[in-house]
């Protein structure tokens, strides 16, 4: 399987980031963000000056993952959704395609549900732009592929010794 690095472009992030942004606004959340599942943090929104936000995405990111290996035993392909529920915050994770992972993170402010319609229309805006970026890659690393030197470019590069 092909497994591109994430080559993204400020007009991409600048799009990513609104989507957050918005989602953030419309869920009254406290925190979205994005994350790879390498645990590389990707966007974010809200108020994060007080948090580990590297630890956070790395353990969202293994989260997934454990999750995963739970869905296998079960003979679930994955559980596209992860729900945790605290006395204070909770934390709703949902899948982005195969390699992205929104969370959000939000208090009694809000509720369950409206996060849940707002998180699915942020996603299936997401996975366009994530799908876009990875065909992008996948294209430029073809294009990238195979370089034809011909004997003259070598007389030309390394000259008459």
């Amino acid at each position: 399987m092909f497994n591109p690095q994430l080559v993204l472009h400020e007009k991409e992030y600048e799009a990513i980031k609104l989507i957050c942004d918005r989602l953030f606004r419309e869920s009254n959340s406290k925190i979205v963000f994005i994350v790879d599942k390498n645990g590389q943090l990707i966007a974010v929104s809200g108020d994060v000056s007080r948090m580990d936000t590297t630890s956070l995405a790395s353990l969202t990111a293994g989260n997934v993952a454990a999750t995963g290996g739970l869905a296998k035993i079960l003979g679930e392909k994955e559980f596209s959704v992860l729900f945790h529920e605290g006395e204070n915050d909770s934390v709703h994770i949902s899948l982005i395609g195969a390699r992205m992972i929104l969370v959000v993170i939000f208090d009694k402010r809000t509720n369950q549900g409206l996060v849940r319609l707002k998180v699915k229309k942020s996603t299936e805006e997401l996975i366009r732009i994530f799908d876009a970026i990875f065909s992008k890659t996948e294209k430029e690393k073809d294009s990238q592929g195979a370089i034809d030197i011909t004997e003259g470019d070598i007389d030309k590069l390394f000259g008459d010794f």
